[in-house]
């Protein structure tokens, strides 16, 4: 399994990378990087929380998901405002689909921990 410190790491990067594009969209910058600092502003604390408490595999697996969605999703917008093409056709929408999905597998985890706990309980 991956080191929980990696996604601690990479949440920082998302929350710097978020607020110094939130300067860069308040500045001038292009109509899709305030977007784009919104969803790693939004995301970075629940990596943070995911890397620190992981106990499971899906909670774990649900953080590398949020981070690839976040690579597609807000990789794609940069690309079109600072470089003026896209990552790479249905970049964003994939990334969107990922961050979906990492959502839903916290959930998921939150079920099956109940599960698990009830089950517990009644041994």
């Amino acid at each position: 399994m991956m080191n929980n410190h990696l996604i601690v790491f990479i949440a920082g990067l998302a929350g710097a990378a978020g607020v110094a594009l939130s300067a860069a969209a308040t500045h001038g910058g292009g109509i899709f990087t305030g977007t784009a600092a919104s969803f790693l502003l939004a995301h970075a604390g629940v990596l943070v929380a995911l890397g620190l408490f992981t106990a499971n595999r899906t909670l774990h697996a649900a953080g590398l998901i949020l981070i690839a969605g976040l690579i597609l999703f807000c990789g794609d917008l940069l690309m079109r405002d600072y470089v003026g093409t896209r990552l790479f056709p249905f970049a964003a929408p994939i990334g969107g689909t990922l961050l979906m999905a990492g959502w839903l597998a916290i959930a998921l985890a939150a079920l099956r921990s109940q599960k698990s706990s009830s089950q517990t309980s009644n041994s």
